[in-house]
């Protein structure tokens, strides 16, 4: 009996509907939804997803989809991630006006045509179509120009494939990698490299420090790093008083016995 029930709750999963919608969101309305994470249920079918469209943050990685159709609504969407599913074509997408960033990595995206079709998105600073992290790419990837190409198609992109190609970050990994370089030319002096009186900071005094913005979707990301930070620093402050608890109690037993005389 539990095994049938099991079966229909997967079923139910195959397709994207307004109950599912609901249980993984707590939102009756489905123009409220704003954030949505439906990874790895084995969806195929993105049945009513399009009526969310006020959905700015989706995950969809590690279902079965092959269309995207519905998608071609959302036209505040910022955040996609479709990472390994079965997508070889991402022609709806070229409606979603407000896209920042998307993963793709892990589909069947096959040719640099493919991709044309979002040269439309003025928006869009970061794609990824491969992520080494967890072995995913596309056929696309295989060819020597791939990147090339793509950096001449989107000259706006600031990330491609999680390594930043322009503005904040850039910089940085360019110094590094210039270092790099001159490791490998055999430049160093006596163990040490040669000694540049005139050299400026890596980065401004300022570059890490976290600007607040009215994005909904950094403000999200803000707000679940600090309740992750303070929960941290609770756990941190709980294992210093058991550490001391325990150091204090070895310490006791270490004492010699005394004895009345």
């Amino acid at each position: 009996m539990d095994s049938k029930r099991d079966k229909e709750q997967d079923a139910d999963f195959e397709k994207i509907t307004a109950l599912l919608l609901k249980s993984r969101t707590g939102e009756f309305d489905l123009e409220s939804i704003l954030f949505l994470k439906c990874r790895g249920l084995g969806i195929y079918d993105l049945g009513c997803i399009g009526e969310c469209i006020n959905l700015e943050r989706l995950d969809l990685s590690g279902n079965n989809i092959t269309s995207l159709a519905p998608l071609a609504s959302l036209r505040l969407l910022a955040v996609l991630n479709l990472s390994a599913n079965r997508i070889s074509t991402l022609e709806p997408l070229s409606g979603c006006d407000s896209l920042q960033s998307l993963n793709v990595a892990g589909n069947n995206i096959s040719s640099i045509e493919n991709i044309h079709c979002l040269q439309s998105l003025r928006k869009l600073e970061n794609i990824r179509l491969k992520d080494n992290t967890y072995n995913y790419t596309n056929p696309v990837c295989r060819s020597a120009s791939y990147r090339n190409i793509l950096l001449e198609m989107f000259p706006h992109i600031k990330v491609l494939d999680g390594e930043r190609v322009v503005g904040r970050g850039s910089d940085l990994y360019q110094l590094c990698k210039d270092i790099d370089d001159t490791i490998k030319a055999g430049l160093y002096k006596n163990g040490q490299l040669p000694e540049h009186p005139d050299c400026k900071p890596w980065v401004d005094d300022s570059y890490w420090e976290i600007k607040r913005t009215n994005n909904a979707i950094i403000e999200e990301a803000y707000k679940q790093f600090s309740d992750v930070l303070h929960e941290c620093r609770l756990l941190n402050n709980r294992a210093t008083h058991m550490i001391s608890q325990t150091e204090r109690s070895l310490s006791l037993k270490k004492q010699p016995k005394q004895y009345a005389v």
